[in-house]
């Protein structure tokens, strides 16, 4: 498989410590097939043998990791993206997925002002894996309804991650709809009452707060009772906002998300909700 001689192997055992044989009984030496498999491939991405093993040790030989799906997304290889995630479902959950997997493969792969083919691949195919875990959440559990104002574009790493959040609420019961900024205000009503939502999450950084301000505006001129919240950056921090910050990851977000729901459903205000005051069509503050 690695197209060495067994020498050379039992050198690499004794230099590097890699890869790890078992004996068996009668005392031959037995190679788990996740450690060769990743070292056949490290060596002929590095060509070095020192690198390889390096490599190779830090993508493990568990079923899936983020560096093994990075590789995935650099090589173009759907299929081999597509295995992985699934061999992931086989021991994490899909909430521990698409977190620890998923959104950071996508993430190791974003540059700060240039969107390269290999990030573009990794992003497309998570927002298709995560379109098809959305049509398979099961039916709401609860009664309330969670508003998702996404200010985000493609190919935008704030774009998956909204749409990573939708997905893991949805698993925890809540009913949602995902909206973005620029639908018309005006005929936002028929959407609310039939969502009838206790909170509004606001994420994607491509709106003003002006826009902020109008969107939270409308929705309480119907819903009057609704907690606002900010999901990775979407409200700007000047010192003096007061939206309840939901942090950087979904599960981070769920959790604080369904707290302050329970707060409300006792009877309690959350301490940090009373986020963007609407001024009609024009800045709202903080």
């Amino acid at each position: 498989m690695l197209g060495i001689s067994p020498n050379t192997l039992r050198s690499w055992e004794r230099r590097y410590g890699f890869p790890r044989p078992h004996r068996s009984a009668g005392g031959h030496r037995q190679y788990a097939l996740g450690e060769i498999e990743a070292l056949r491939l490290t060596l002929a991405e590095t060509h070095n043998v020192s690198s390889a093993i390096s490599l190779a040790r830090e993508r493990g030989e568990g079923p899936s990791t983020c560096t093994r799906l990075v590789t995935a997304f650099a090589a173009f290889d759907e299929d081999r993206a597509n295995r992985l995630l699934e061999e992931s479902l086989g021991l994490r959950s899909v909430e521990r997925t698409i977190e620890e997997v998923l959104l950071a493969a996508v993430a190791a792969q974003a540059e700060p002002e240039h969107t390269s083919a290999e990030y573009e691949f990794g992003w497309r195919h998570a927002t298709g894996w995560l379109s098809a875990q959305k049509r398979l959440a099961p039916p709401a559990t609860r009664s309330e309804g969670l508003l998702i104002f996404d200010a985000s574009t493609p190919p935008d790493l704030d774009a998956v991650h909204a749409q990573a959040l939708e997905v893991v609420i949805r698993r925890a019961g809540l009913r949602t709809l995902s909206l973005t900024p620029s639908i018309e205000l005006t005929r936002l009503g028929r959407a609310l009452r039939a969502l009838e939502p206790k909170a509004v999450v606001l994420t994607g950084r491509r709106v003003s707060l002006d826009a902020i301000g109008r969107l939270v505006y409308a929705v309480r001129g119907v819903v009057q009772e609704v907690a606002v919240f900010d999901y990775r950056g979407a409200v700007p921090d000047t010192g003096a906002s007061t939206v309840c910050r939901l942090g950087e990851t979904p599960l981070a977000a769920r959790d604080t998300l369904l707290a302050k729901l329970g707060e409300v459903e006792a009877g309690r205000q959350p301490r940090r909700v009373a986020a963007v005051r609407p001024a009609p069509a024009s800045a709202a503050e903080g």
